[in-house]
């Protein structure tokens, strides 16, 4: 039984990356933004977001038709309900930014100024940090590594997948493939050891009454006061 439900689970999961990857390679031009899945009593409610929604609806809304119909003909989702929105602000979406790169680069940007540009751009929609990473053959035959960052960033833990977003493309150069990923930390967002402190009126707590201090004794009175309770 047990092993019957991690194998549903894994069956799903892969039929959703192949959705999600099919849906890339079809939209990719409209500005392609991510995918969330949710399932309903009626069937698998599909969500794209996108940056330009007119090209992935199509006149009379006959490119969403088709899509909705290969993804119930070719993929074993149960009656898929594809739906799409639009992205408020691209600069701050990961998959957007790693395609905008990746053709960057394809187009013969110097991967140094593709790099740079990105998180220029992506800090200055408002996000708290970013991290480009280009991993390939980059300038040769060689394989090599190249980030560009700024400003916060978590590489792991329930804090990076919280508040990271991360996007990936690939650029397809002459001398070889170029992996570009890209992760952003959205703005807003509230890092665990970050703390407000606020004023106990703002807060809507009771102000507190000052204690009476501790008023010391002469020697003598204390004196006369000792002896006084050894006579009683």
């Amino acid at each position: 039984m047990k092993e019957n439900t991690i194998q549903k689970m894994i069956n799903r999961n892969v039929e959703r990356q192949l959705v999600r990857e099919y849906l890339l390679k079809e939209t990719e031009r409209a500005g392609f933004g991510g995918l969330t899945f949710t399932r309903t009593p009626e069937g698998t409610k599909v969500t794209l977001i996108a940056e330009q929604v007119g090209r992935v609806i199509g006149r009379r809304g006959k490119v969403i038709h088709e899509l909705q119909r290969r993804l119930q003909e070719d993929f074993n989702l149960t009656n898929p309900q594809l739906e799409v929105e639009e992205i408020g602000e691209s600069r701050i979406n990961a998959q957007v930014m790693a395609s905008r790169l990746a053709s960057s680069l394809e187009r013969g940007w110097f991967f140094r100024r593709a790099g740079h540009s990105t998180v220029q751009n992506i800090m200055d929609a408002g996000a708290r940090g970013c991290i480009v990473t280009l991993s390939g053959k980059i300038t040769g035959a060689r394989h090599r590594v190249e980030k560009f960052q700024k400003g916060h960033i978590k590489y792991c833990g329930e804090t990076a997948l919280q508040l990271m977003d991360v996007g990936f493309s690939t650029a397809v150069k002459k001398l070889g493939t170029v992996g570009c990923t890209v992760r952003i930390m959205r703005p807003g967002s509230k890092l665990p050891h970050e703390i407000t402190i606020q004023e106990r009126s703002e807060s809507g707590l009771p102000e507190l009454v000052e204690a009476p201090g501790f008023v010391p004794l002469d020697l003598e009175e204390a004196l006369a006061r000792a002896a006084k309770k050894e006579e009683e």
